[in-house]
């Protein structure tokens, strides 16, 4: 299971027992709640015994051609990670890392789903059905870490195999009762009660994530687990977990069940995972961002680059564009679009709704097919001279010797962060040294005294663009204020 490590604020709440008096007044509404309210259930145990034999353990061995580091006072990663020394290597023998998590199976033929970070680079794969009895070599069909999901195949002969029905996820609702399916730490099967805390829920760690959210108690060992509904239909698969402790702490995510088919489904047809794309570096619209922009509201994904000769490119989609529908989808969010466009089939036509200029406008297009990206360009500590801003930072001209340093395509033209520094409005903004500024407030800069005089002469927000790394983005700044002796303040 993966961890997310946050800080996690624990709420307690009292509630009165099924048998306790209250002398509270009646509220207007708590006839029509009760009225509604579902029959109280004891036990799920029919769903339990239904749902178990087509929930497996998935076991992984890799050859480590380098032995992983792990901090020694922290022996507790080990076991975390699903990784037991086990007495480590004899003489002349490779280091072996050892997986443990959970798949369902789907299909009467074998077909299981996992997550991808089970079974990635595994040199052998094994499935234990939950009898305990039957133990079979697994063939990995694809994995996407994308979504971090995995479909494998195991043939069985002639034990019979039962799986799981697929639930329409879109119908979850926030309350929904559901059991989350799995092998926490290695324990064996074990089944958990909670409820659907969220849906649509993002929280950064996958580039494609629409995640179910439920306080059912998920552990390291459930990934690739099963959350099922009341009538044992899989709604979705466990994958991540928020936690500062290793375990449970009622917050965990589950790939929805309708995610999780369309990809298994690709990946048995076609051996990979084909989803559109557009051609845009796209980011949030902050508050900051839509003042600068003169924005009505923060819907939609802003454009921050546009890729030559892409699909967007093509359409005259441009960088300051907001793009807040696809055909008829609202876009709510840049995670949003990802997900609406990635679900868009390469050739087909599509038309999206622009904010520009204070009006909307509708462009056609004709979606792409998305290719895996290469590795980012690392940058490092340039050695520039010492310019000084209002935001800051320590710009330099952009030369030759930096740009092929860095790999920064011709096309781009600015000045180059050196420094940042510490609690500046620029590090607050994220700004980083590497970076480029390549626009201010709208216009062009190709030098550093240009970047520093925009700037200076700008009153409020500072809306900056900037390339990182192959992509450009927008950032809005306010930059430090002077008191009547010209200090910043």
């Amino acid at each position: 299971m993966r961890p997310i490590n946050a800080l996690v604020l624990a709420l307690s709440a009292c509630a009165l027992g099924a048998g306790a008096e209250s002398s509270a007044p009646v509220r207007p509404g708590d006839a029509a709640i009760a009225a509604t309210a579902a029959p109280r259930v004891d036990s799920y145990a029919d769903i339990a015994r239904a749902v178990g034999p087509g929930v497996v353990t998935v076991s992984s061995t890799r050859t480590m051609r380098q032995q992983p580091r792990m901090p020694p006072d922290q022996p507790e990663l080990h076991e975390f990670f699903g990784f037991g020394e086990r007495g480590g290597p004899g003489p002349g023998q490779a280091p072996q890392q050892q997986g443990l998590g959970s798949g369902v199976i789907v299909t009467a033929d074998g077909y299981i789903l996992t997550n991808s970070h089970v079974v990635r680079g595994a040199d052998e794969v094994r499935v234990g059905l939950a009898d305990g009895r039957h133990d079979f070599v697994a063939r990995v069909i694809g994995t996407d870490a994308k979504s971090d999901l995995a479909v494998i195949k195991i043939d069985a002969g002639e034990t019979a195999l039962h799986p799981l029905r697929f639930a329409d996820s879109a119908t979850v609702q926030v309350g929904d009762v559901v059991l989350a399916v799995g092998n926490p730490f290695g324990v064996g099967q074990t089944v958990t009660m909670g409820i659907i805390s969220a849906t649509g829920r993002g929280v950064g760690i996958l580039d494609y994530e629409d995640f179910l959210q439920t306080d059912a108690a998920i552990n390291p060992g459930n990934s690739g687990g099963a959350l099922v509904d009341t009538s044992g239909r899989l709604v979705g698969i466990n994958t991540a977990i928020l936690s500062q402790s290793g375990g449970n702490m009622g917050i965990g995510f589950a790939v929805p069940a309708n995610l999780a088919r369309a990809i298994m489904d690709q990946m048995i047809a076609k051996g990979r995972v084909v989803r559109g794309y557009l051609g845009v570096n796209i980011q949030p619209v902050t508050t900051e961002l839509a003042k600068g922009l003169k924005l009505p509201d923060r819907d939609g994904a802003l454009v921050g680059d546009v890729v030559p000769d892409s699909p967007a490119a093509k359409a005259g989609v441009r960088a300051g564009d907001v793009i807040v529908a696809v055909d008829q989808d609202k876009v709510r969010d840049p995670r949003h679009l990802r997900l609406r466009v990635a679900q868009l089939a390469p050739g087909a036509k599509a038309a999206l709704t622009l904010r520009r200029d204070g009006a909307e406008q509708k462009v056609d297009l004709v979606i792409g097919d998305l290719k895996d990206d290469g590795d980012d360009a690392d940058p490092q500590a340039v050695q520039p001279e010492r310019r000084q801003s209002r935001l800051g930072l320590r710009l330099e001209d952009l030369d030759a010797t930096v740009r092929g340093r860095l790999d920064i395509p011709q096309r781009i033209a600015g000045a180059i962060i050196a420094e940042v520094q510490p609690d500046s409005p620029a590090a607050k903004a994220g700004l980083r040294p590497g970076d480029v500024v390549h626009e201010v407030n709208g216009r062009p800069v190709v030098t550093a005294d240009e970047v520093t005089a925009s700037v200076k002469e700008t009153v409020g927000t500072v809306l900056l663009r900037v390339w990182r790394q192959g992509a450009s983005r927008f950032v809005a700044i306010e930059p430090q204020q002077r008191d009547d002796a010209g200090k910043q303040r």
